[in-house]
């Protein structure tokens, strides 16, 4: 069954404007069309933005997406290794069960039912295959407060990008139920668990969840602190402005730490802010810093922005200078076009 860009983006939790920038970099793309021509996103489509919604919840970037899947012997060891990490999770997954079926056996409950059936929901996620795990998470009903524990874990565990996905939305899908077991993830000694504690809050999107995000500004762990300015950010606060064009510098997030600043911009106070920001962090002694930041003005409005782009149009390092001088010679919108695409290097 296919679906059009809006049916995708309420289904998956991801944004209807995140789906338009994976088609405009071709990272995935809609590959079917109606009758009246409109692009229509086929099961094949959807699989493969599961699972780079999963390769991005384990810490790839847009850049390393592609490689990692149309190269089946990217990063050789790196494989490795994490099937090694996968196979003693497995194990203490095993040990695990065993200790729960211990404690439910001590505790003689009456509603054994619910034991078995609880018991069942694990037994789902541990499968060998990650398929049969992905298609476990897409087949639990809405709001069972009762899986959401079990569901919770798995996400927190589960490392096949297709199966992550699938998990990730299903606990989007409990709602705020499951908010304070990710909360106490996010202190977890272990960082691939704290990332996706945080992928799977942003997939949530709620009130609730949004306050959990915003409060991480502060935290130990600097892609926490990061999704927290940008959550912040796209809630209109200013003071969040110097580390969300922090991202932009280190290029972790710069796509969409460039559509915060973007709306941000759209208030004229804080336009001239934001292309003072992007200015002053011009100044690095990295090409391919000031080649990022070139673009980031490209897609703001005001004379602030213009003013950087005129100096940067003499940058000494022709890419920085070039880029600077089509976003230049480029009306607005076009501009806010290019300065999307990502910056080579």
């Amino acid at each position: 069954m296919s679906m059009l860009i809006g049916e995708v983006a309420q289904r998956t939790g991801i944004s209807a404007r995140m789906l338009r920038h994976y088609d405009r970099i071709g990272l995935v793309s809609p590959t079917e069309r109606t009758a009246a021509g409109y692009r229509r996103y086929s099961d094949a489509d959807v699989q493969r933005l599961f699972r780079v919604e999963g390769l991005r919840s384990l810490g790839l970037g847009l850049a390393e997406i592609p490689a990692a899947l149309t190269d089946e012997h990217f990063t050789t060891r790196g494989m490795i290794d994490r099937l090694l990490e996968r196979s003693r999770d497995r194990l203490a997954q095993a040990q695990e069960l065993v200790s729960r079926l211990e404690q439910v056996h001590a505790s003689e409950p009456e509603a054994w039912p619910d034991v078995m059936r609880t018991i069942g929901l694990m037994r789902g996620f541990e499968a060998q295959d990650a398929s049969t795990r992905q298609r476990h998470a897409l087949s639990l009903p809405d709001g069972d407060e009762r899986d959401v524990g079990v569901l919770v874990e798995a996400v927190l565990r589960e490392q096949d990008p297709n199966a992550a996905g699938a998990m990730a939305w299903a606990v989007a899908r409990a709602g705020d139920t499951a908010i304070p077991l990710l909360m106490a993830a996010l202190d977890s000694p272990d960082d691939d668990r704290r990332h996706r504690a945080l992928r799977a809050l942003e997939k949530i999107g709620s009130p609730a969840a949004l306050q959990v995000l915003t409060g991480l500004a502060e935290h130990r762990d600097p892609l926490l602190r990061g999704r927290a300015h940008l959550a912040r950010g796209r809630s209109g606060d200013a003071e969040s402005i110097d580390a969300i064009v922090e991202l932009i510098v280190l290029g972790t997030g710069d796509i969409e730490a460039l559509e915060v600043l973007e709306d941000l911009a759209a208030s004229d106070d804080l336009a001239p802010r934001i292309a003072h920001a992007l200015a002053a962090a011009a100044a690095s002694d990295d090409p391919a810093v000031r080649r990022r930041l070139a673009g980031a003005l490209g897609s703001l409005p005001g004379d602030g922005a213009v003013t950087a782009l005129r100096e940067l149009a003499e940058d000494l390092e022709p890419s920085v200078a070039l880029t600077a001088r089509a976003l230049l010679h480029a009306a607005p919108s076009q501009r806010a076009v290019r300065a999307r695409r990502p910056a080579p290097g």
